[in-house]
Parts: C-alpha cells; sequence; structure tokens
C-alpha cells in the first residue's frame, strides 16, 4: 500500500497571482505529487497550499515552493490580516494513508533541516515535530510576530531549531518558517452580521479552548485575575481542539470568527458552527454562513450533512452528492462563493487525479452502458453487469428505507429506515465499484497474456502474472456475489416491516440482487477453470455454491411476502 501525506504550505502573498502562480508551479514539477488546492486571501495576504503525495516527492515539491517563495516574497514588505512571520509562514506535514505520525515526523525533521542548511531560512519545528515543549503551539513560535523576529531569532529561548540565528538581511527578507507534523487541521471561518473585529474576538474567545483572560465577576470589562505569581488567569473556551481569532474582511465587508479544527474527531465543523450561532446570539450578533479554508475530508462532510439531516428528523440513507448538499446550505459554506465538491473535498480531487484520461462505465448514462456492452468489445461483460444488476437491487432496498422513513404518521421509526437506508446505500455504493473493477480484471488478464514469452525467465514471469490475474478474476465477481446476497437482508426487512406501498420494489429489488448473485457466479466458474492453484479454486467454488444456495432460498422468502 503506498503511503501518502498531505502538506499544506502557507505563503505570505495573497495578492500578487503572478508570484502565487510561479510558486504553485514548482510544484506541479514534481512527479507523484497532487496540488490539489491553491486558495489566495486578499485582506489576510496569505494564500494556503495543499498538495498530496508520496513523502519524498512531497519533500522535495515543499522544499522548492519553500525556494520560490523566498526568491519573491519580501517580508520587511508584508502586511495582512493574519498572524505571519515568514515568506513560507507554515509548513505542516500531515499523514494521509499507511503512514504513523511517527514516521511524519522523520520526515519534518528531514525537510525542516534541508530548507534552514541549503535556503538559510530559520525554522521552529511544531505540533509533533516540535523539538522543544513550549514550540508545541504554533502561536508560542509565532508571538510577536515578524516584528518581533529581531530579538527572539537571537535569543538563547528562541533560538531556531534548523537554520541561521541571526537577523542577517537575507533573514530579514525571507523571515522565519514553521515547519510540523500535525492531525488534519482543517481553517474555518464563521461569518457574522458585524463588521467588528471587536465583538467577533469575543465569540471566538467564548469557542476556542484557550479561551480568554479570566476578569472578576465574569465581566468582559472587570478588572483582570492573576494567579499566585501576578500571571494574568485563563478561563478555558467551550471547545476543545479549537484555535481561534475575530477579523474583518475588507474583500467580502464582514467580521469573521476564524477557526482553526485541529482535531476533527474532537470537535467537528459542525459542532463549531452551532457552539458559534449559540455564542453569536448571546453578544447580540448573528451568524450568516462560514467559510472552508483549503480542503476537507468527505467524511467531515458527510458527518456534517448527517448531522442536520438527523435534527431535520430525516433519513440518512441517501446518496452522499444530497448529504453534502445539506452540509453546504446548513453550514452556509456557500455564502461568500460557490461550494464545488470536486475542488474542496479530498478524495474527489484524488479520483479526479487518478482518473484523467481514464473513461469508467459506472460515468456513462444507463443507454450509453446498454450501448457499449452490446459492441463487439468483449468488455463490460457479464461480470460487470451482475455488478450493475446488484446495485439496482440494493438501490430498490435503500429507496423503500428512505420513502419509508420519510411516510406520514411513522416520525418515530426514522431512526429505524435510516438505519435500513444506509445499510442499502453502503452496498450499492459497492456494487457500483464493482462494475468497474469487473472490467478491470478481465483487462489484466488480457495484459498479463501479452508478456513476452522469449526465454524461460520470460515464460515464468508470464505464467505467474497470468495465473495472479486469474485469481483477480476470480475474486472480483465473488465479492460481488457476497455483496449482492448480503444486501438482500435489506429487502426483506423493507418486505417484513417497510412501506407498503412499496412492496413491490423490495421485490424487484431481491429478483435483481438474485441476478446479480448467479451472474456473478457464472464468471467465477468459468474463470476458475483456468486456475493452477486446485486448492484455492475448491475453495472458492464450495464457498460460492453455499451463497448460491442461501440465496435462492431468501429470495423465495421475500417473494413469498409479496401480494
Amino acid at each position: 500500500m503506498q503511503q501518502l501525506i498531505e502538506c499544506v504550505p502557507n505563503f505570505s502573498e495573497g495578492r500578487n497571482m503572478n508570484v502565487i502562480n510561479q510558486i504553485t508551479e514548482e510544484i506541479k514539477k514534481v512527479e507523484g505529487v497532487s496540488l490539489i488546492d491553491v486558495d489566495p486571501g486578499k485582506a489576510t495576504n496569505r494564500t494556503v497550499v495543499t498538495m498530496v503525495g508520496t513523502p519524498d516527492e512531497v519533500l522535495e515539491a515543499a522544499f522548492q515552493a519553500v525556494k520560490k517563495a523566498k526568491e519573491l516574497i519580501d517580508m520587511r514588505h508584508h502586511k495582512g490580516a493574519h498572524p505571519r512571520f515568514g515568506a513560507t509562514d507554515v509548513c505542516p506535514l500531515i499523514p494521509v494513508s499507511n503512514i504513523t505520525m511517527e514516521e511524519v515526523v522523520v520526515y519534518a525533521h528531514k525537510l525542516a533541516e534541508r530548507i534552514g542548511r541549503e535556503l538559510g531560512i530559520p525554522i521552529y519545528c511544531y505540533e509533533s515535530a516540535a523539538k522543544q515543549p513550549q514550540r508545541k503551539n504554533l502561536a508560542e513560535c509565532r508571538k510577536g510576530e515578524y516584528e518581533a523576529l529581531p530579538d527572539r531569532i537571537v535569543s538563547e529561548q528562541w533560538k531556531p531549531d534548523y537554520g541561521p540565528g541571526e537577523w542577517t538581511k537575507d533573514v530579514q527578507k525571507s523571515g522565519v518558517t514553521a515547519v510540523g507534523a500535525r492531525n488534519f487541521l482543517i481553517a474555518y471561518n464563521v461569518n457574522l452580521n458585524t463588521t467588528s473585529t471587536r465583538r467577533a474576538n469575543t465569540v471566538a474567545f467564548d469557542i476556542r479552548e484557550r479561551g480568554r483572560v479570566k476578569r472578576e465577576g465574569g465581566s468582559l470589562t472587570g478588572k483582570i485575575v492573576k494567579d499566585e505569581k501576578g500571571e494574568p488567569v485563563n478561563e478555558p473556551g467551550l471547545l476543545k481542539s479549537v484555535k481561534g481569532i475575530g477579523w474583518f474582511i475588507e474583500e467580502y465587508g464582514i467580521a469573521q470568527i476564524s477557526l482553526n479544527l485541529t482535531d476533527i474527531s474532537v470537535t467537528s465543523m459542525h459542532k463549531a458552527f452551532d457552539v458559534a450561532c449559540e455564542r453569536a446570539t448571546v453578544h447580540g450578533l448573528r451568524v450568516t454562513g462560514s467559510e472552508l479554508v483549503g480542503v476537507v475530508p468527505l467524511q467531515a462532510m458527510l458527518d456534517a450533512g448527517k448531522y442536520f439531516l438527523r435534527k431535520q428528523n430525516r433519513s440518512t440513507g441517501i446518496s452522499d452528492k444530497e448529504i453534502i448538499k445539506i452540509a453546504v446550505k446548513s453550514l452556509g459554506l456557500d455564502e461568500l462563493y460557490p461550494f464545488d465538491p470536486d475542488k474542496k473535498i479530498i478524495e474527489y480531487i484524488l479520483e479526479k487525479e487518478s482518473r484523467k484520461g481514464k473513461k469508467k462505465l459506472v460515468d456513462l448514462t444507463l443507454a450509453e452502458f446498454v450501448y457499449e456492452t452490446a459492441s463487439e468489445l468483449p468488455a463490460p461483460g457479464g461480470g460487470s453487469v451482475a455488478a450493475y444488476l446488484g446495485a439496482v437491487g440494493s438501490a430498490l432496498g435503500t429507496m423503500v428505507a428512505n420513502l419509508s422513513s420519510h411516510k406520514r404518521g411513522w416520525d418515530d421509526r426514522v431512526e429505524e429506515f435510516s438505519d435500513w437506508a444506509e445499510k442499502g446505500k453502503k452496498y450499492h455504493d459497492e456494487l457500483l465499484k464493482m462494475v468497474d473493477k469487473d472490467t478491470e480484471a478481465f483487462n489484466m488478464i488480457m495484459d498479463a497474456f501479452q508478456l513476452p514469452k522469449g526465454s524461460q525467465e520470460e515464460k515464468h514471469i508470464r505464467a505467474m502474472a497470468i495465473e495472479e490475474a486469474t485469481k483477480n478474476a476470480i475474486m472480483v465477481p465473488f465479492n460481488t456475489m457476497k455483496l449482492c446476497f448480503e444486501s438482500m437482508q435489506v429487502m426483506k426487512a423493507m418486505a417484513e416491516t417497510g412501506n407498503p406501498n412499496s412492496l413491490s420494489d423490495a421485490g424487484v429489488g431481491a429478483i435483481s440482487a438474485r441476478g446479480g448473485v448467479m451472474g456473478a457466479w457464472l464468471n467465477v466458474r468459468i474463470n476458475a477453470k483456468d486456475l493452477n492453484d486446485k486448492g484455492f479454486v475448491d475453495k472458492v467454488l464450495e464457498e460460492g455454491q453455499i451463497i448460491v444456495d442461501k440465496t435462492m432460498e431468501l429470495e423465495t422468502e421475500i417473494l413469498t411476502m409479496m401480494p
């Protein structure tokens, strides 16, 4: 499994697109890295860039981008609403898949050392990559911002982890960069119906984990409470793993609560939004929408959409597209500008990148799929059609569950039917993937047969490739069988307890799923006859026959419930 990390460098330029484009072009030059988002902000004078790829390649792309930013950005002339202290202000690495945080920390130190050594930029390591406890918090590293650097970097306490510790002309121009390793962070701004930064800060201080300085009487203007050492006492905010400040965004003419959600498993986007709404109301303000800076994991958007659907007492077993639409409208993510899921959701961006120049069967219209199947080409064939039959069957079961959840007078059963709809959705989503996987499996066999066979070694490699491709061509329809059979539990439940007006839909769903099982079974058997590993074949055929027998029994049981 390929290791993937994300890198989200923030550059102190958000107005000059020529400069921004030159920096991002350096990233595009590196193979193995996908540039998935570039988000410039005029008021903040800052651009958040997001890239994903294999670790060494991401490090190379990040280094080249930092190098170009140093060349083009002069911090001596920089002004902006966002805290900053360097041309490349921060450069965090984030684990995405098949890699631990400990491994990412090693990569962060490797990048930090190279930037400091080759580019002469002072580096502070923060979050999980921090070399000193007080440097874990980025706000502490950046305290006083660029203007405080002349004194800070020459001090013993704030000597850089890598790079020069002197205030040279070169450093004056580049400033300092914070390189870190952290969990996925969502930069999330909540829009307010005010232009007052002070009032936006009031709400931000209520929300953020750090809170605000405690004052006597619990007021916002009373005397500051101090501890025995004379230091101000902090009163924690309402939400853990949240950083936040208030600011005014001139390009939109509004104040925002700017939040960093540093661990969305602790505080989600929708939780932060709801609490912001509550606290804004307390202070006589109103939340009008929100803004997502950079990109977001698909699950965060699905969690938000399902949260608001549950508040409406509606089923959550609907398509991802519809769930995301509910999230966007509920959070007001399209208030300032259109929200495009294909450009803001990480999985969609990566999928689009991986599919460049490739045609997927599931993206065809129904008519196109029929004509493609009917053509003289050998694929798509029976395996893909079987998977599609199963997908349509489980979709019918899901439909009955959703209709039942929406039936007048059944409001107390919404959760029951919503759970069934989610199960059905899981099956038809997985079966849709099998439509293309079956054709890909056939193509793998064809590719294996095309391998050279001139020498004994080549013959051996070719034979092994054919054997492995054939096993795959057996397991894909075998898994289709299992999915189709398991999906019939949804149709059975809906035939027993669902909306009686949709009983026939559950029955058609069961017939379609049975067709998927039997069609996939034919593909398992015909591919199994060409495999040399007879132990593997015997096991698959035995298990497959059990699935076929259970499928026929279950279909009969469901159809006896039909009128």
